[in-house]
């Protein structure tokens, strides 16, 4: 089974979701034999405009966008306490909102160049950077650091970071994601058939994940996404 999970790595509820998603997979591979199950994290930008080498507390960046210090903070308070429901440490005091097709680039280069589960390790080294560590995952320095905390090389990295390697791949992934549709993150498909979108409860995973594992059909719910 191949299951490519469409996020950004400024998503607070493609955090939540992985969390979930792969709680579900250790239960159930817990209780039954899953095989060879494939995970593959592609591309989404929540704000493709944000300013390349330009970081911005988010904090401000959500005040803008949703009308004010009050809603922002409403917004921060709900997911930090989601997250933190799920044993998953929020920092969003600190957060810096940057563009994140750099962070995306290294995401491809992981899962292409790299042994099996590097790109998830990867994937969730740059979620701490950004939700725990208020680091800027926009900087090519901090990628290549994170890149070196899941044991790829950091000068490899820098290289690759500095040059347009994986670029015409991550546009032509992100423009996929707009024609089939996916529109808000996270969203999960499975073999290439099912969508289930949003940051499902761990027992949605689960039944999906079995159903998926007896070549059942999917019966997508509807979780959070994020717009944020």
């Amino acid at each position: 089974m191949k299951v490519e999970i469409w996020s950004d790595v400024v998503c607070p509820w493609c955090y939540i979701g992985k969390h979930r998603f792969e709680t579900a997979l250790e239960q159930v591979a817990a209780r039954r034999d899953i095989g060879s199950i494939e995970v593959v994290y592609r591309p989404y930008q929540l704000d493709p405009t944000a300013r390349t080498g330009q970081a911005q507390p988010v904090v401000e960046a959500y005040a803008k966008k949703f009308g004010g210090p009050e809603r922002a903070a409403e917004i921060i308070d709900r997911v930090t306490s989601v997250a933190a429901a799920d044993g998953i440490e929020f920092r969003m005091d600190r957060a810096l909102r940057a563009n994140t097709l750099l962070a995306h680039r290294l995401l491809w280069f992981a899962e292409t160049h790299g042994a099996l589960g590097l790109q998830v390790a990867l994937k969730q080294r740059l979620l701490e950077a950004y939700f725990t560590d208020g680091l800027d995952v926009g900087s090519v320095d901090v990628l290549a650091d994170c890149a070196a905390d899941v044991g790829i090389d950091r000068d490899q990295a820098f290289a690759f970071l500095s040059g347009d390697g994986g670029h015409g791949e991550v546009i032509e992934a992100l423009a996929t994601a707009a024609a089939n549709g996916i529109t808000a993150v996270p969203t999960f498909v499975f073999n290439g058939e099912w969508a289930l979108p949003g940051a499902q409860d761990v027992e949605l995973f689960e039944r999906v994940i079995d159903k998926m594992l007896d070549n059942e059909h999917v019966a997508s719910g509807v979780g959070e996404t994020c717009d944020v």
